[in-house]
């Protein structure tokens, strides 16, 4: 009987072929193009090895983009996913308008960031936003919050919030139907009230979802840019720009494609090590399984 052993590579031949090529290649051509001072333009790329990497940390306008992305970090994984945890435990209740609650909620997930910057474009715009409009109403006065450096990354992060906080809430609700019925009607009968229910029963329960709603928002506000770019393009003054956007704006702005690489670079092992941080959790757990 012949050996069957090229079945399974021969279903993978197309899917990792096209991974290699729109994944792997661009990775390889980042890294090598990072040791290099290439325009993008000119056909000679002159290796100037470290470099790029030595100018890049004395770059102020770098180092404020680094500060930016761990923003976005914090406001995403303290944030965003304690707030989906908490919608995700109301909209789990059985209630009249269940349903139409979720999908309202779920809405800003069918929507592209570069969507939600316009539709906060206008939230935000000074003289007649949504906002200010409401601050005024209550008599405060109005916030510049795409202009005044002080508050425009958390004005970024509070619209990009909308849709995480969505994503979040979708994870945990499908964490929330994994809990045993049976054991939160326990521990009701033992006399534990909502919290020590939801401390000692649910949330360990919620482990699982809450790594991966974790993990996911952090590295999603490693790698925020739409949103950037189609409000505040990084400014005023960098202010508000992230790695993301100062990539693009070296690259393909200022035809620095080297300096621009060395920056991919730094995000790609940044992001990496959440990510291999998350692999090894998951690969424990399914070791231990069997």
């Amino acid at each position: 009987m012949r050996s069957k052993r090229w079945v399974p590579w021969a279903f993978l031949a197309l899917p990792l072929t096209m991974y290699s090529i729109w994944v792997i290649y661009p990775l390889i051509s980042t890294l090598l193009l990072s040791f290099t001072s290439w325009d993008g333009v000119s056909m000679s790329k002159d290796i100037i090895g470290l470099d790029n990497f030595r100018e890049l940390f004395r770059d102020p306008y770098f180092i404020v983009s680094l500060i930016n992305n761990i923003k976005w970090l914090i406001g995403f994984a303290v944030v965003c996913v304690p707030a989906g945890l908490g919608i995700a435990l109301l909209l789990d209740q059985n209630f009249r308008g269940n349903k139409l609650y979720k999908t309202l909620v779920y809405l800003p997930m069918t929507l592209s960031f570069v969507v939600i910057g316009q539709i906060w474009s206008w939230i935000l715009e000074p003289r007649s936003g949504v906002l200010n409009s409401f601050l005024a109403l209550l008599g405060f006065k109005g916030v510049s919050w795409l202009s005044d450096p002080s508050v425009v990354t958390y004005s970024l992060i509070m619209a990009a919030s909308w849709r995480q906080i969505s994503y979040a809430m979708v994870l945990f609700l499908a964490g929330l139907k994994g809990v045993p019925r049976e054991l939160v009607e326990a521990a009701t009968v033992d006399g534990a009230g909502p919290w020590k229910r939801f401390w000692n029963v649910v949330l360990p329960m919620l482990k699982p979802a809450t790594v991966v709603a974790v993990t996911v928002s952090v590295i999603d506000s490693l790698r925020a840019f739409d949103i950037v770019y189609v409000l505040t393009r990084g400014g005023p003054f960098y202010s508000s720009s992230v790695m993301a956007n100062y990539m693009y704006i070296k690259a393909f702005n200022n035809y620095r494609m080297g300096y621009g690489s060395s920056i991919a670079t730094i995000q790609f092992l940044i992001t990496l090590v959440f990510i291999v941080v998350y692999m090894r959790n998951v690969l424990k757990k399914e070791v231990g399984s069997e």
